[in-house]
Formats: structure tokens, sequence, C-alpha cells
């Protein structure tokens, strides 16, 4: 795939590999939020012979199984595409997807066209995040990826009401526009690419060396020989060799314990995801004009231009991730926003409790202060960090299909919940939230006991945290923490061999930085 030299090298450069990363993540939040207000549009319904409750949640949540395929098909050709062809892949499938949507008049066409953008969806975002961490440095990973989530938001804020002033329109228009307006995105995005380096990391993997240390100098706007570059090469091919020194990594033992723990590491990027979705946001993001109209008991002019408002705390709450997750680091946010979320569905259940008492008005309009409660806290934790740790917390080896196999998670289950909820909120009515409840409490001692800290490491960094015989990478994370303390000098992790011939860590100050802040200290 050709490269166009069109944004240079240095600021320019990395600041349009930000730019393509985030129209990407806003064509995902569009993609998420567009259906919303067309579930509910008269001439949609109509065109599809009014489909029930579970018909309809078949429409919406096959897309989410489109995007499950989609990390399927990356999962099995991303290490192959590598990640600029990868994205203008994704960009293709969802045009061709968009064209079928907007043109449907049967709910198998519909559906068909939710597959096809789906799998362009589920490409896409097993690899944007992947592309950008690889790409940037270790003291600004978590600014530049975690603002990716909160472009989601601003896609998912375009379409509400993008949808909702449609609705004034009327007639086939004010539903097949905001579909076929997907395209602008992805065309965008398309263009973007041809400008843009391959991963040095995977150029490294490939065996381009030459062609990787030129993207290094590029992407810095630092010479070849400058000391950052070399060090960042050195630890890139250090990584490697560690990676692949029993040879060509094996997917089917990924459940056996290997040099860099693969297997657990996959197993956290999985679950993460899992928690991503399954504190019940896609009930939020997807039907809360549904929820306002059918459990609040609102009019479903006031539920359309509410839920738009939702949305909104959603980009608010993802600003504070944005620019402060390299300082509270990455297991804080998780911890207090799984917590806050597991309120709020209480908070939410107990006060839609109250319909068909005479206190009913004022219960109902309590509960929608929650659900912006709800979207503001999950902005600010729960949004923006999973995407985040999936490919920082993976080895190169195992990043392309690691990176597929932890965002499988999120559409999978992102499926699930989708297609069960307006089953569940008008069959299960205000005990639907405590589902969600429970599982967000339940996040919180998992995210304690079993994710270690990643702030600030670089990507190599965080593969020594899982080569300690006898200590957990939590240990070791919080270990790393105690000791910046201490000591408050740049700290760089360096693996060493010992007596018996064992290969073990030890910390050495050094121009690379490890860093992380005193603020993390109080919070791990």
């Amino acid at each position: 795939m050709p490269k166009l030299n069109l944004f240079g090298t240095g600021f320019v450069l990395q600041a349009a590999i930000w730019a393509a990363c985030g129209m990407a993540f806003i064509l995902f939040g569009y993609d998420q939020g567009v259906f919303s207000g067309i579930v509910e549009n008269d001439d949609f319904l109509a065109t599809m012979n009014h489909p029930n409750d579970s018909l309809e949640g078949i429409i919406v949540s096959i897309y989410n199984l489109g995007c499950f395929a989609g990390c399927i098909v990356n999962f099995l050709l991303g290490d192959w595409l590598g990640r600029r062809r990868a994205m203008w892949f994704a960009m293709v499938w969802v045009i061709i997807g968009a064209t079928l949507q907007c043109s449907a008049f049967s709910v198998p066409h519909i559906m068909v066209g939710r597959f096809v953008t789906g799998i362009g969806t589920g490409v896409e975002t097993s690899t944007v995040p992947m592309y950008q961490a690889e790409l940037c440095e270790a003291s600004k990973r978590g600014k530049l990826v975690c603002s990716e989530p909160l472009l989601v938001g601003v896609g998912i804020v375009i379409s509400y009401f993008f949808d909702y002033g449609m609705s004034y329109v009327g007639g086939q228009i004010a539903w097949r526009l905001p579909i076929a307006c997907q395209m602008i995105f992805a065309f965008v995005v398309i263009v973007l690419v041809f400008g843009l380096p391959e991963s040095p990391r995977y150029c490294y993997k490939e065996g381009r060396n030459e062609e990787a240390l030129q993207i290094l100098s590029d992407v810095y706007g630092r010479p070849k020989d400058d000391p950052k570059i070399l060090a960042e090469q050195e630890e890139i091919l250090e990584a490697i060799s560690v990676e692949t020194k029993y040879g060509e990594y094996k997917w089917r033992n990924v459940f056996k314990r290997d040099e860099v723990s693969t297997g657990h590491r996959v197993l956290l990027a999985y679950g993460m995801q899992f928690m991503n979705q399954m504190g019940g946001i896609n009930m939020v993001v997807y039907y809360i004009p549904t929820v306002l109209y059918t459990n609040v008991g609102l009019d479903k002019n006031l539920s359309n231009l509410l839920g738009g408002c939702v949305q909104i705390m959603f980009v608010v709450g993802s600003i504070f991730p944005t620019f402060f997750v390299d300082r509270v680091g990455r297991r804080a946010p998780m911890i207090w926003g799984s917590f806050g979320l597991g309120i709020c569905m209480m908070m939410v259940s107990i006060l839609l409790s109250f319909k068909g008492h005479a206190n009913e008005h004022a219960t109902s309009s309590a509960a929608v202060a929650f659900f912006f409660v709800y979207m503001l806290i999950f902005g600010a934790s729960v949004n923006c960090i999973p995407w985040c740790y999936v490919p920082e917390i993976l080895p190169l080896h195992a990043r392309a299909k690691g990176t597929a196999v932890g965002i499988s998670s999120n559409w999978i289950w992102n499926f699930f919940v989708v297609m069960i909820t307006p089953i569940i909120i008008n069959r299960l009515q205000w005990k639907a939230y405590l589902i969600f409840m429970c599982l967000n409490f339940a996040f919180v001692p998992l995210i304690y006991f079993c994710y270690p800290e990643t702030a600030k490491l670089t990507l190599e960094e965080i593969d020594y945290l899982f080569t300690t015989p006898g200590k957990s990478a939590v240990q070791i994370s919080k270990e790393l923490v105690k000791q910046r303390k201490q000591h408050p000098g740049q700290q760089r992790l360096t693996r060493h061999t010992d007596e018996t011939g064992s290969e073990n860590l030890e910390k050495k100050q050094d121009s690379v930085v490890a860093g992380v802040s005193d603020e993390q200290v109080e919070q791990v």
C-alpha cells in the first residue's frame, strides 16, 4: 500500500496519526448511536413492518455480531495486513455496509447491511488503539489512546442530535440520511491513512529494521542516531528477542505459561473489555430514548431530547482520563468507576420500582438524574481505560491477534446486552438494572487483585512485569510505585540473569522514563 509524504515529520505527523485514529473512533461512536433514534422512527418501523421487541433487538444487535466477526477477520489477517492496510480495509467494509443499510427496504436487507458495517468496525476497533499505542511515547500513550473513546462520545452525540433533528423532517430521508453519513467519516480516514507511516514495532517484527528506524525518526522528529531513537530501537529488538526465544508463537499454546505470560495477558485484555460492556453501558447508549419512554414514562419527543443530553455527559466525563490518565493511572479509575456505576444502577432500580405509586412522577424524574450521573462516571473511567489497557498489556508477538481477542470480548458482550435489552426493559422493568448493579460491584475486587498498573511504562517494560518468577505482575507494579515514592528519580526496568541462569528484573536509573507519579502511589 503506497505512502504519500503528506504530513512531514515530528509534531505534524503525530497530529495526523491522532487525527486519523480519532476520526475512526468518531465513526465508531456515530455507528453506535445512530440507530437509537431510528428504532423509534415511524417511517422506519413502517418500512420494516413494525418488528416486535425481540426482532428489534436482533436488528440492532446484529451490528455487534458483525463487529465480533470483524475481530475474527483481524485475528486471521491482521499480522499479514499490517496496521495501515487493516485500517483502510476496515473503512471499505464500513462504506459497503452503510450503502446496504441506507438502501434497505426489508428486515433481512437492513440486517445484512448492519452485519457488514460491523465487520468493518470490528477490524477498525481492534487495530486503531494498537496503532496509536505503538506510535507514541510512553508518557503520552494514556492521553492519546484515551482521547479516542472520548471521540466515541463525540460521535454518539453527533448521531443522537442528527437523528433528533431529522425526526422533524419526516419521510424516509429522516432515517436513511443519518445512516448514509457514516460514509463521510470513512472516506476521511481513507485519505488520511495514505499519508501515515506503518507502525515501527510491526516493521521490526517483520524484519524491516531500516524502515522501522526511519519511521521512529520521522514520528519523533529526531535524527536516526539520536540516543532516544536508538534506546527505543534497542528495547523493541530486545523484547522481540525474548518473545520469539522459542520460535514463532503458536496460538494453540495460549493457555500454557510461556516466557512473557502471553495467555495470562490475553485473558486480562479479554476481561478488561468484558467489564467495559457488562456494566450496562449499551443499554443506555442504544436504548436511552426507549428506556425513558417505556420505564420512566416520558413522551417520545422529550425522551429523544433527553437521550441526546445524557450522551453529552459521556463526552464531558471522558475529558478527565484524556488529560489525567497518565497521572492517576489505570487501576484507580477502573475501581472507583465500577463502584460508582453500581451505585447509579442501584439507585435507578430503586427509584423506578415506585412506578404505579402516588410518588411515581418524582421518583422517575430522580431516576433520570442518575442516568446522567451514570454516563458522567462511565466516561471518566470505564469508557476510556480498557481501550488503552488492551493494546499496552499485550506482548508484541501477540499484539495484533491478542488485541483482536480482547476487542472481540467488547463486541460479543455488546451483542448480548443489546439483544436482550428491549426484552428485559419491557418485561423485568426496574429489576433489569439490578443485574448490572451486581456486575459493576463484582468488578471492583477483580480489578484490585488481578490487574497491574501500566501507566507510563513503555510497551517493552510492561513485558518485564510478567517475567519475574514467584511474583505477580500486580505485586511488581505496586513495588515499582512504592520505589518511585522513595526514590523520585526516573526509573527503567531492565532484565538481568542471576547465578541460576533465570532471568529477573532490576531497576536502574536511566534516561528512558518509566516514571510513575506520586498521585498513583496513594491510589494503587
